[in-house]
């Protein structure tokens, strides 16, 4: 196994040799190219340059001798070329030994085509529109290039050789460097994938990136650790939550059976009663477990039809009048004028989810209190607002109030309760895509805004 490191780096140091060497052979192909191009056009102008010459001496001399343009031989030897001159008749008048250059220049230098062969040129000499002699122009290579131009092409050459190099080293370097700013956070986020699946929920990513996808899936790691962190942690509550709940019931049943087995307390109705009312208060609580998980199944019935929300608020504020009353609470119930509250939804249902938060508004108001309930409408969207000015909910018990069994350390020992109202509350609300929310400061009091897709608009 490669590490995302290697071979991101691999990657770029071979995507990058393949086109250093493809620029490197272009490079060189033009300007060899370019260099052969100039090398022909230096050597056609030395033809004209040798056939004006002796095409001029001819016409001081009107004829051809031995010495008619012998100085040209000297110029044709230290340039490494051979040269015949021939009168009209084709007969030789002057020339030069092709060995005399052979043994005096290196060919292995001379990186041209047909290189170590002997090949002549024949040009016409003329005067007054008459051919009047030949010279003929003898080489051992395609292109003549002397000392100076074999060094500049090589140097050519290894220019381009030394700067792939030095450009080579130089991505190497660069591509190190960024495929471990590329490699890094998602390292590290694999790492903390890993840690995750290892139950070490508590994890967080602080790798810095500028890599748009990759801080997206940082913070969904972190997102999700902190998921995972509060599920292992309301998983744990639960198993407490439950235990307790289940343990308290028994413990006194347990308790009082045994002090009357062993004589300490007299059998009588009014212990009998209590203890009936204890393993009512069990059955309770088994009955709600069994009702939470009937309203998390998605396929439990619901009963959907045109529901009048201001209907149903209504009826249950008359229904908790009394009970307000008895705590001298206020409570009141008010609407946005000449607007309609008709929602797609299951009345029974409906109404469990305003009983459990009215109860706890009641439970947690204390004496002259004040609750209200109020109905508005924005945008095809309708509003209940649900307020309360009584004890509130701390902060570190605000996020997890709709879970299963949760009630925050003052609640459980002041209030009764089985702690699963707002969580079947949450479940129905879902099943209606319906959303709600909860606004609270421990103290002050609460407020529940629920929010549902109106059938008018």
């Amino acid at each position: 196994m490669k590490t995302i490191r290697r071979k991101i780096s691999i990657l770029l140091v071979v995507c990058s040799l393949a086109a250093i060497l493809l620029t490197m052979m272009i490079v060189n192909f033009t300007i060899n190219n370019i260099f052969e191009e100039y090398m022909e056009n230096v050597q056609n102008r030395r033809y004209e340059i040798i056939v004006t010459y002796l095409e001029d001496s001819y016409k001081n001399k009107k004829s051809w001798d031995e010495i008619s343009g012998v100085e040209l031989m000297h110029e044709a030897y230290m340039s490494n070329y051979n040269l015949t001159l021939y009168d009209k008749d084709n007969k030789p008048v002057w020339g030069m030994d092709p060995m005399d250059i052979r043994n005096k220049i290196h060919l292995e230098n001379m990186k041209v085509q047909d290189q170590g062969v002997y090949t002549t040129k024949k040009f016409e000499l003329k005067y007054n529109e008459e051919v009047v002699g030949y010279v003929e122009v003898g080489q051992y290579s395609s292109l003549l290039m002397t000392e100076e131009d074999v060094l500049f092409k090589e140097s050519i050459n290894k220019s381009i050789g030394l700067s792939g190099m030095i450009t080579l080293i130089i991505i190497t370097l660069a591509s190190l460097y960024f495929s471990r700013q590329f490699s890094a956070p998602i390292k590290e986020v694999a790492n903390m994938s890993v840690k995750l699946s290892q139950g070490e929920f508590k994890e967080k990513s602080n790798v810095e990136t500028d890599i748009e996808e990759i801080e997206n899936l940082k913070n969904s790691i972190n997102i999700l650790a902190d998921k995972l962190n509060n599920q292992d942690m309301l998983r744990k509550r639960l198993v407490s939550d439950i235990s307790h709940e289940i343990r308290t019931p028994l413990n006194v049943v347990q308790n009082n059976l045994e002090a009357m087995i062993d004589g300490v307390f007299p059998v009588s109705q009014e212990r009998l009663v209590h203890l009936n009312d204890e393993i009512i208060r069990f059955g309770k609580l088994l009955n709600n477990l069994e009702k939470l998980k009937e309203f998390e199944s998605e396929s439990m019935n619901m009963n959907f039809k045109s529901v009048n929300l201001f209907y149903v608020l209504e009826n249950l504020y008359n229904d908790f009048l009394t009970e307000a009353g008895k705590k001298n609470i206020t409570l009141s119930i008010s609407k946005e004028e000449d607007v309609s509250f008709f929602i797609l939804g299951d009345a029974d249902r409906l109404k469990q989810v305003f009983i459990n938060i009215l109860n706890n508004a009641v439970k947690f108001t204390g004496e002259n209190g004040e609750i209200s309930i109020k109905l508005y409408k924005k945008a095809r969207k309708i509003f209940v607002e649900i307020h309360d000015n009584g004890t509130g909910i701390n902060k570190e018990d605000l996020p997890f109030i709709f879970e299963h069994l949760y009630r925050g350390d003052k609640s459980r020992h002041q209030t009764e309760g089985s702690g699963i109202g707002l969580t079947i509350a949450k479940n129905i609300l879902d099943l209606h895509s319906a959303s709600i929310e909860v606004e609270s400061q421990e103290g002050k009091g609460s407020m529940f805004r629920i929010c549902f897709n109106s059938l008018e608009d």
